[in-house]
């Protein structure tokens, strides 16, 4: 029996899919209310494929949800904790819930508990967890409870888990990492992903911590990279698209993460970044590099607007059309989202915004409530483009490519889309008389 504790995004995914595997899985999270709707089938996120795996285990018994962190722990010899961490205002970690968590665990074991750090954290703080453990079992004993057999041991297991296909990501990942510094753990964690066709690394605690951060941090990194570089084909008519292409043929770079854009979002690569700058800084590394791939991501929404002044010349008083809320197609997550930037910037210029997303909306309204005011949001694509003076593409939705352009210019005011995501041709439209401002790219008809 295994147990998870914290049914956010990670939590459950990783309950569902770990039932999947042949597990039998408590999910835990003190969030009654959530606790009722998941074991009623009601899922708080959009990820393919997860309704299904739910409503097939729940059924059948092997994933049970439960508000009682010590039921969990006392049916589970592997315990995998994945609570919240999110960022503080100065941009490290809030680990609040992670202790709070560590503490009842302590508090509810008896006998051999492994207790699997599954959330993203810090560099170091597994061992922090581990020193944490030990402080709670002296407390323990010295309250009367030495009579208590409890032995907990603390490992570092971090998820790699993209937001729309998370169910792939898990039932087939690139890897697995294991950071453990026992023997005894690290098989149980081996022979708990026995089923697992890929390849097992088992580190120390460090390192498994760090592998986490630094391949989210090399992504974003690509990520701001080819952004750069689009602004520099910008300036001398070059095309981001082939020179992306051409970098990506080289087997060396690969062409993975080199797309140009409105920049990266979501509650992983922003936070993570942050994180690891933070990390960095504490311990005296020079953390530059990623301070620029943190500043050239900040600017890509200051970058789409200024495409649309350049094709309007003035924004005050016009009706624009924000296409797109979610960080990236195929999820409603919205934390973090380029949109939100985006529409903050229109509504300085005097914008009247309008605002399509097919899963987002919602979503985004309750996030961001100031920056809602005033925005019309709509569920059906045309009705918000229609009347407007341009269209700013923010996500690249399949609905928003496979767009009836030639019918989308006779319902605008002015043929005009600043693409931030460079889904459109550049041929086509300009065949058909849109002014069209990509990304990193020659405009057409400018």
């Amino acid at each position: 029996m295994l147990s998870v504790i914290g049914i956010g995004y990670v939590g459950l995914v990783s309950a569902v899919c770990f039932a999947e595997a042949g597990f039998p899985v408590v999910a835990v999270d003190r969030e009654a209310e959530k606790i009722s709707s998941l074991a009623q089938g009601k899922i708080p996120i959009f990820e393919k494929g997860l309704p299904e795996l739910l409503a097939k285990h729940t059924q059948s018994g092997r994933l049970r949800f439960s508000a009682s962190i010590g039921e969990a722990v006392r049916v589970s010899r592997i315990i995998f904790l994945c609570v919240g961490t999110p960022s503080r205002n100065d941009g490290n970690a809030d680990m609040s819930q992670v202790e709070s968590v560590v503490k009842d665990i302590v508090n509810t074991a008896d006998g051999y508990r492994l207790l699997v750090v599954k959330s993203t954290v810090p560099v170091g703080t597994t061992r922090w967890v581990r020193r944490v453990v030990n402080l709670y079992l002296s407390a323990a004993a010295q309250a009367g409870a030495k009579n208590r057999q409890v032995e907990i041991e603390v490992a570092s297991n971090p998820e790699f888990l993209r937001e729309g296909i998370a169910v792939q990501d898990f039932l087939y990942p690139d890897r697995i990492v294991i950071g453990a510094e026992s023997e005894r753990a690290r098989q149980a964690l081996l022979e708990l992903y026995e089923g697992f066709n890929c390849p097992k690394l088992v580190t120390n605690l460090a390192t498994a911590e760090t592998i986490k951060y630094a391949a989210n941090t090399f992504l974003a990194t690509k990520i701001s990279f080819i952004n750069l570089v689009a602004d520099f084909c910008e300036a001398v008519g070059a095309d981001v698209e082939l020179v992306a292409r051409g970098m990506g043929l080289d087997q060396r770079i690969g062409g993975e993460f080199l797309k140009a854009g409105a920049g990266f979002g979501g509650s992983c690569l922003p936070k993570d970044l942050q994180a690891f700058i933070c990390s960095a800084r504490e311990h005296q590394v020079d953390s530059k590099l990623l301070e620029s791939v943190l500043e050239i991501n900040n600017s890509r929404p200051e970058r789409l607007i200024g495409l649309l002044q350049k094709a309007l010349w003035v924004i005050r008083g016009k009706q624009i059309a924000v296409l797109g809320l979610a960080f990236k197609s195929g999820t409603d997550d919205v934390r973090d989202t380029p949109a939100a930037k985006v529409i903050e910037k229109l509504k300085e210029e005097g914008a009247s915004i309008r605002a399509y997303d097919p899963l987002a909306a919602d979503n985004f309204q309750a996030t961001y409530p100031e920056i809602s005011e005033n925005v019309s949001f709509f569920d059906e694509l045309e009705p918000c483009v229609q009347d407007s003076h341009a269209m700013v593409v923010v996500t690249a939705w399949p609905q928003i490519v496979q767009l009836d352009l030639a019918a989308v210019k006779e319902s605008m005011n002015f043929p005009i889309i600043v693409d931030g995501r460079n889904v459109f041709s550049c041929e086509t439209l300009k065949e058909l008389g849109f002014k069209y401002y990509p990304v990193g790219k020659p405009p057409a008809n400018d």
